[in-house]
């Protein structure tokens, strides 16, 4: 197993801890506990996790489709492991089976009430292997994401386990499989979280009118969906073969990149037949020509200068945006002694984009060019599927965020696909990258520990990536509290150690000033915070935005003299209601509510250290069932289903303004609707917002 820790004993337990605040409101400050913090050893650092990519060296396939399901009752989640259900097929076991996609969260795929189940499900299915992967090769078996905690047995025996949704996790499990013939694969899910999961919940036990059973409660406002999220591959490597890679890359003034790489490698070279000689290192522009190249015979690390780079650029910065060359490293080995090493042993090749990223108290700069972020807090959400990656939707979501003219995402609030942030890569669109710890409180020891390994996993996954722009280490945590203070300094102590060449950032819902001042902002690179103006404070008070706004901003600046970006803002709207005058929950209130910030975001732009505007939210979302939301969150820009509301096209009206104004983008045709021959002079409605 690669950098994966057995987790029998939170298996074994469920801990029942006293329920949180609202979301967007702010906890009482009451006394708890300080907890040190000083002395916590830093997370095992995780180990291989490349995407599987095909290579003359590597072939991969896709365990997806129907798998086969079983529930555990919610009051004894344990059975399974009593009876070692792992052992045969779940068939066996004389209770009702499930068909299952995956990828995809289990919670709404079925008509009775598996939605709200809490414990542990079971999954299952049996898959080939040829017979030629058995001889000089090794077979690993890779989970993009499951939902909560996971354990996975092959033909009955342990292969690996792993706590923290949203991020990968493999082993090589070439000595469980029977080679020529049929395997079975079972998996453990179990979706409970407590006061030291990232992120955390309660469990409870409740009495119904059918006996007691437990109920899974937290105060994040989107739902727990659970299950096997993302797609299964089993692939194979040679047994010596590149098994991690780091890159960085900087583009000087006169237009030469650089790329620094290590490389690991992985696997027994006790046989002095095949002992690795040397990296041919390549790298080829998108049309396949080689634009530099290089032989290390050190193996291990090295560099490549690039004259003449075609830089990584964000979308409608530059007309050409996300730029990507192909990174090629091919591992060779010699079979003679003494011989220069002419056979290939392995080959990986990785998608690269040049750029240089910095900052300062007042800037995000790109290629030395200051950055005004626009986008969206989001969420990994669609009908029926839940949170189970779906190539479909993913290409939709991309063509809505180029066509509302946005250049940003936040992952809020965890790790999304691998396959995303490729997209993201390929189209120019910047991330910045959250973790799950989305309102932690309880600032203890076990969940710092927690809490720390799921940044070091999410930043050794995404290092990569030339699309991630900053690392977000929470969102609205209880930074107020006293608690909050040597929690946030060990976490932005070690994050910052492994951050790869990005600024921190989180976005806060604390205050900048006493009583309720942030704990966490000085300790950061960028401040984020979130603030719904007009909509959780005032409500229906459109004229109490601008002022308020605009002051607050000011306030996070001067008093910790960093850059600052509205993480959040926004209304619920209900999808075809409109009011006149306006009203709250109407497209219409969307609209004017939108236009209030506008002003307040124009306002702070002349100031040059306030950097990004973000929406919450890109499209309406499912949370847990209350009366406080009619079929999940609405504050989209887009409904679930990915149609725009009203204030989209206003939205995108400010988006390609701004791009015009910012990059000299020409505005789209039809960005505006014709009104008369007489409205500026050419046809077309001039826009004033």
């Amino acid at each position: 197993m690669r950098g994966l820790t057995w987790p029998w004993m939170w298996l074994l337990s469920v801990v029942v801890v006293a329920g949180h605040g609202e979301n967007n409101g702010q906890d009482e400050a009451q006394q708890q506990p300080v907890f040190p913090h000083k002395h916590l050893t830093a997370p095992v650092p995780s180990t291989g996790l490349l995407y599987p990519r095909e290579s003359e060296t590597r072939e991969v396939r896709i365990l997806d489709g129907m798998w086969r399901l079983l529930i555990s009752q919610p009051s004894d989640p344990l059975q399974g492991l009593r009876e070692k259900w792992y052992e045969e097929s779940l068939h066996k076991t004389g209770l009702e089976i499930i068909p299952m996609p995956v990828p995809a969260s289990y919670n709404d795929i079925t008509t009775d009430n598996l939605r709200d189940h809490v414990g542990t499900v079971w999954y299952e299915r049996t898959f080939f292997v040829s017979r030629d992967w058995e001889e000089n090769r090794r077979t690993w078996l890779r989970f993009g994401s499951v939902h909560y905690e996971a354990v996975v047995w092959i033909n009955g025996q342990n292969a690996m386990s792993h706590s923290i949704g949203h991020l990968p996790f493999e082993a090589d499990i070439s000595n469980l499989l029977n080679f020529g013939g049929e395997n079975r694969i079972t998996v453990m899910c179990d979706n409970r979280l407590t006061n030291h999961t990232v992120p955390q919940g309660q469990v409870s036990t409740v009495k119904t009118d059918s006996g007691e059973t437990p109920i899974q409660s937290y105060t994040f406002d989107f739902f727990n969906y659970a299950g096997i999220h993302r797609s299964v591959h089993l692939y194979t490597t040679p047994l010596v073969h590149i098994s991690d890679i780091a890159i960085s890359t900087q583009l000087s003034s006169d237009q030469v990149g650089r790329i620094d790489y290590r490389i690991w490698l992985d696997g027994s070279t006790e046989d002095s037949t095949m002992q690795p000689t040397h990296v041919l290192v390549q790298l080829r522009d998108n049309e396949g020509v080689v634009a530099a190249q290089q032989v290390n015979r050190a193996v291990y690390n090295g560099t490549l200068l690039v004259p003449g780079a075609k830089p990584w650029w964000p979308y409608l910065m530059h007309p050409e945006p996300g730029y990507l060359y192909s990174l090629e490293f091919e591992l060779f080995v010699s079979s003679v002694e003494g011989d220069d090493g002419d056979e290939l042993l392995d080959a990986y090749r990785l998608p690269v984009g040049i750029r240089t990223l910095s900052w300062t108290s007042t800037s995000l700069l790109l290629n030395g060019k200051p950055l005004y972020l626009r986008g969206f807090g989001r969420h990994e959400d669609s009908d029926i599927r839940g949170k189970g990656l779906d190539y479909a939707l993913l290409a939709r979501d991309f063509n809505l965020i180029k066509w509302v003219g946005a250049n940003a995402y936040r992952t809020s609030h965890y790790p999304y696909s691998e396959e995303s942030m490729q997209f993201a890569d390929e189209h120019g669109i910047m991330i910045v990258d959250e973790c799950s710890a989305v309102n932690i409180d309880i600032f203890e020891p076990e969940l710092l520990s927690n809490h720390m390994s799921a940044l070091e996993q999410l930043i050794h996954r995404d290092r990569n990536h030339a699309s991630v722009i900053a690392w977000s280490v929470a969102n609205e945590p209880r930074s107020f509290k006293m608690g909050a203070l040597s929690y946030f300094q060990a976490l932005v102590n070690y994050t910052r150690s492994i951050a790869q060449g990005r600024p921190l950032t989180a976005a806060i819902n604390a205050s900048p000033d006493p009583p309720k001042q942030c704990h966490l902002a000085a300790l950061l690179d960028i401040v984020g915070f979130n603030r719904y103006n007009a909509w959780y404070q005032n409500s229906g008070r459109t004229d109490m935005i601008v002022n308020l706004l605009t002051e607050e901003a000011q306030r996070w600046h001067q008093n910790f003299g960093k850059p600052v970006i509205l993480f959040e803002y926004g209304a619920d709207t209900m999808e075809g209601l409109h009011s006149l005058p306006v009203y709250i929950w109407s497209e219409d209130y969307q609209v004017a509510l939108f236009s209030q910030h506008f002003k307040a975001f124009d306002k702070l732009r002349k100031q040059n250290w306030f950097i990004g505007e973000f929406v919450w939210n890109f499209a309406d979302f499912k949370t847990a069932q209350t009366y406080t939301r009619v079929g999940g969150n609405k504050k989209g820009v887009f409904t679930r289903s990915r149609q725009p509301k009203e204030v989209a096209h206003i939205l995108r009206w400010r988006y390609f303004a701004l791009a015009n104004e910012l990059d000299w983008v020409p505005l789209p045709k039809h960005l505006s609707v014709y009104i008369s021959s007489s409205v500026n002079g050419n046809g077309h409605a001039r826009t004033e917002l």
